[in-house]
């Protein structure tokens, strides 16, 4: 399993600019920004909606950035030229929480210029009760039988040592818990990307044969802009 939340882009306004440096060509920029309000009402406007909790509670804004026809031409035309010219992807960042199985994360960890800070299982694994949702299991369910039942019994195991742990403190049951664990159990974790990165990502991961990187890659393609990942692959 893999799931994406709390997307956030930053940098789309440093990029272009940077982007037009080698030129001096910043009169030709022809982007927007502007300062807006979760329920996307301007604050210029005096956002008044009462179903929008920021307005009523925290008015903290969000940034609407809309690029403009000649930078977004500018921006195709450098990547169509290679990485090289385009080094104003690796300015816009991006941000999000990925919950996901510990063999995806392997992978993830391939890829470098990408920041990570993850749940923590040295401090936390003990706390909760291992469940059958802890883990991705789409493989082990489909093949059904036994390999099911010997998935339930590794649980029923890991949340024996769990409570042996908590009972006596002794770390050995602790480490017997970590050298336990499947690769399918699932962690949390914030994480900073940016375009380029999730250029390369998208390349040599949308067809592979974990549906989890199939569904990163469609995320991919629901950021603003995508085309300036995806455009050319």
């Amino acid at each position: 399993m893999i799931k994406i939340e709390n997307t956030e882009i930053v940098g789309l306004k440093p990029a272009i600019r940077g982007m037009r440096n080698p030129m001096n060509s910043w009169q030709k920029s022809d982007s927007e920004f502007n300062m807006m309000c979760h329920c996307y009402y301007s604050l210029l406007d005096d956002c008044n909606n009462k179903e929008c909790e920021y307005c009523e509670y925290n008015n903290i804004p969000i940034i609407d950035f809309d690029i403009g026809e000649n930078d977004l031409d500018l921006m195709k035309r450098l990547v169509k030229a290679g990485a090289a010219h385009a080094k104003y992807k690796r300015m816009i960042n991006v941000y999000c929480d990925i919950t996901s199985n510990h063999t995806w994360w392997a992978e993830f960890d391939t890829y470098e210029h990408t920041v990570r800070n993850s749940c923590s299982k040295m401090h936390k694994i003990h706390v909760k009760e291992f469940m059958p949702d802890d883990f991705s299991h789409e493989g082990i369910d489909e093949v059904g039988g036994d390999i099911k039942e010997h998935f339930l019994k590794t649980i029923e195991k890991l949340e024996w040592l769990r409570n042996k742990f908590n009972e006596t403190q002794e770390k050995k049951y602790w480490r017997a818990i970590i050298d336990l664990l499947p690769m399918g159990y699932n962690i949390k974790a914030t994480v900073m990307l940016n375009y380029e990165v999730l250029t390369a990502i998208y390349r040599w991961r949308r067809n592979h044969k974990m549906f989890e990187w199939c569904e990163f890659c469609k995320w991919i393609e629901s950021l603003p802009y995508s085309e300036l990942i995806t455009g050319g692959i």
